[in-house]
């Protein structure tokens, strides 16, 4: 992004995994705008839910630019910009947006689109598959990324790049690269290796 200028934002297709060259993603974006990376003084970053390998080098590649050229940094929730998204595309009412949280669970929250906007009316939170379930048999909107993978017939809306600069383009609470943290409910848990058996 640019600020005073136009936001820069791509829609990817990644097609190599863990293994795609996020480098060369960017440069293409870059000669696609016709800009250098020394006009670049915002990165917008999405901090999840999502995939959690993806997210932190996400915000690692962040925190590098930062540390390089001294860019301002913000990070967006992925429900916020498919609830953003939801709204363009005109889903109206109330809609949980449903985000894969691998073990058989499930990230929730509740947003109300109408017309003028959308607004969270309850928080992300943990919920398994049978709670999911329930809500969906009781008539309940789910909408999100791979949602009919586990819930047919509901609406496919992913996070969009263009929209995630959107939402950063009206906000100015950066934050510095150390202060980027995905969004992960869980707590981290460290199992510690046993001790080293030496031969004898």
């Amino acid at each position: 992004m640019r600020t005073g200028g136009p936001a820069v934002a791509a829609e990817v297709v990644e097609t190599g995994g863990r293994g795609t060259n996020a480098f060369g993603m960017i440069e293409q974006v870059l000669a696609g705008a016709k800009i250098e990376r020394e006009q670049i003084d915002v990165l917008a970053v999405g901090l999840g839910p999502g995939s959690y390998t993806g997210i932190r080098a996400a915000i690692s590649l962040a925190q590098g630019w930062q540390l390089a050229r001294g860019v301002k940094l913000l990070g967006v929730s992925s429900v916020e910009t498919i609830a953003a998204q939801a709204h363009a595309e005109k889903v109206p009412g109330r809609v949980n947006v449903v985000i894969d949280a691998q073990r058989n669970e499930f990230y929730l929250a509740t947003h109300e689109i109408t017309a003028d906007g959308w607004r969270e009316i309850a928080p992300l939170k943990i919920m398994t598959k049978a709670e999911v379930e329930s809500r969906a048999a009781g008539g309940e909107v789910l909408i999100g990324p791979e949602v009919t993978k586990w819930f047919p017939g509901r609406r496919l809306i992913f996070p969009r790049a263009a929209v995630l600069a959107e939402l950063a383009g009206r906000r100015s609470d950066f934050t510095p690269g150390e202060g980027l943290e995905p969004i992960y409910l869980r707590e981290t848990n460290f199992v510690k290796a046993p001790p080293v058996r030496r031969a004898k």
